[in-house]
């Protein structure tokens, strides 16, 4: 029998707002009060969000940020630093007891990444799962779209979309961007490099390990019809339907009440 999700966009926010809409998803979810939820989100301004655990010092161009009008924010999930400007972001919300998921996070992000990469084929993108043939090796660099991690979305061994997983309160929470298209001289002005040949080495480079919606499909994909494609795509590779959620305003203030006390906050953002 299909299971139900919820199924919510809340289209263009503030990185603060998305980051705090996530996380109490997450709560809600833990206390039973909502099913398991996909939800797609924009961002305005654009805003460059970084791994829980990763440093800002001396890797992060702060003022260049500023100077670009984008908004920095730290997510709950780990990882790189990721751009997101001209994408599609993408959340899930799911017990780690459902019957469907694996105990691990590696496996898990195999079964919950299947409607991603149904999506993508949708958009008529042959795409495929990465499977490094070694160990991941840890990497100096701070930039996302650098390389693929276990079961994130390639196309031509490429990374397609960058994808981040915690567990918290018994709950599983996956999101990741899914890139329209890149400018690939804005991202790299963001990070701090040892000088600029190595900065332009890197940006020289990143052609060859990362590739956008457009570039993929060989043609100009709209944001509507990137939606179109991955609701379709989770629906089918996850076995669910999808029934419209609009946020009360009780919940609506709850997700306004974080977002000023934590992710609006120098300390959450900054302190790592």
């Amino acid at each position: 029998m299909t299971e139900t999700w919820y199924f919510l966009d809340t289209h263009k926010q503030t990185p603060a707002y998305n980051m705090a809409v996530d996380e109490c998803l997450l709560r809600w979810h833990s206390e039973g009060k909502i099913p398991p939820v996909l939800r797609f989100y924009e961002w305005l301004p654009a805003g460059l969000s970084v791994g829980y655990f990763q440093k800002t010092k001396n890797r992060i161009d702060l003022e260049a940020v500023e100077k670009h009008g984008f908004q920095l924010v730290r997510r709950l999930t780990g990882g790189r630093a990721v751009l997101h400007d001209e994408e599609l972001t993408y959340s899930i919300i799911i017990s780690e007891q459902h019957p469907r998921m694996p105990k691990s996070v590696k496996e898990a992000y195999l079964v919950l990444s299947q409607g991603l990469l149904e999506g993508y084929r949708n958009l008529g993108i042959a795409a495929d799962f990465a499977i490094p043939e070694d160990k991941l090796k840890p990497t100096q660099s701070a930039v996302c779209f650098e390389e693929p991690s276990w079961y994130e979305l390639v196309v031509d061994d490429k990374k397609a979309a960058g994808s981040a997983q915690t567990r918290m309160q018994g709950v599983i929470l996956q999101h990741g961007s899914v890139p329209l298209s890149v400018n690939k001289d804005t991202l790299y002005d963001l990070f701090i490099y040892r000088n600029e040949k190595v900065k332009e080495r890197a940006r020289a480079a990143f052609d060859e390990k990362a590739i956008s919606i457009d570039k993929a499909a060989g043609r100009e994909v709209s944001l509507e019809e990137t939606k179109e494609a991955l609701k379709a795509g989770f629906q089918t590779g996850l076995d669910i339907e999808l029934e419209t959620f609009t946020l009360s305003k009780e919940q609506e203030q709850e997700i306004d009440d974080l977002m000023h006390s934590k992710y609006l906050s120098d300390e959450w953002n900054y302190s790592r």
